[in-house]
């Protein structure tokens, strides 16, 4: 079970995003909604993985992963995006989010890209077991 935060501007997301969470065995810990209530959140929640949405006011999602991976190397995130932003998504990803959801998201796209982050770093760790 992997403690998750919720970032979008959207309480209607949220609450999507919420519900597919814990449909599918996780716990949300919290939610946020811009950049910079993500950033505080994470600060204090520490969670597994954050789901954030690129475009918010106040603080873009983009701004918000390179701050958090200021304090936090070890968290998950993924970028929740709508069509046509191809640009931002490349952005996020070098700024440290290991994954994408184009809107609208659904329980199925959620959990794909869960298990898609969560395999690569199990298979990460097996390959730390391997003595040469």
């Amino acid at each position: 079970m992997l403690n998750i935060l919720v970032v979008d501007d959207s309480l209607i997301i949220r609450k999507n995003i919420r519900k597919y969470i814990t449909s599918l065995g996780h716990n949300v810990v919290g939610e946020a909604q811009s950049g910079a209530q993500a950033i505080d959140a994470c600060k204090k929640l520490k969670p597994d993985l954050i789901t954030m949405d690129i475009t918010m006011p106040d603080m873009d999602g983009i701004t918000a992963v390179k701050n958090i991976r200021e304090f936090d190397k070890d968290v998950n995130i993924i970028m929740v995006t709508s069509h046509g932003q191809e640009e931002m998504i490349v952005s996020s990803l070098k700024a440290g989010a290991k994954g994408y959801i184009l809107k609208p998201v659904s329980e199925e796209k959620l959990a794909k890209s869960i298990a898609t982050i969560y395999d690569k770093e199990v298979a990460q760790d097996d390959d730390d077991l391997i003595d040469d």
